[in-house]
């Protein structure tokens, strides 16, 4: 259990870096004409990192004695509020936006148009992720950096 906690943790931060390179990059190459192999497959690793993120968190969910409490009174506890709720569900809500905004992008017949649906959904997204992880300065949280 506390190996998967740790991978949970640390595999954030490849995570995070895939889906904001997968912006940048979307950022830059939008008004390239066109949309390579290279742009679809860094969505597609930001995507699936973000998925690998989402089967650990949910194994962590199910098992997690000191995180997730369900006993009367739960939602008044900020701690288990947030574990229990806020960040299972931001993040199952971000994903399913980064999927969707994939799947846009490949659907769409433009390059410019792939590359603005990536910035799009990807953006949002990120914006969720960040607002739902743990952060040590949310001390409350018991977040670390690692």
């Amino acid at each position: 259990m506390n190996g998967l906690a740790h991978a949970h943790s640390g595999l954030r931060w490849i995570a995070l870096i895939l889906i904001i390179y997968a912006i940048i990059n979307a950022i830059l190459s939008k008004n390239k004409g066109e949309y390579l192999k290279k742009d679809k497959m860094l969505n597609l690793f930001a995507m699936v990192s973000l998925h690998v993120q989402l089967l650990i968190g949910f194994v962590l969910y199910f098992i997690s004695p000191d995180k997730v409490r369900f006993s009367a009174g739960w939602m008044k506890i900020d701690f288990f509020r947030f574990y229990g709720m806020e960040h299972g569900l931001g993040m199952l809500i971000a994903i399913i936006i980064v999927t969707i905004g994939r799947k846009k992008a490949e659907k769409a017949s433009v390059p410019a148009m792939q590359h603005s649906k990536i910035i799009t959904w990807y953006t949002i997204g990120l914006i969720i992720i960040i607002a739902s992880i743990p952060w040590p300065f949310r001390e409350a949280l018991g977040g670390k950096w690692f």
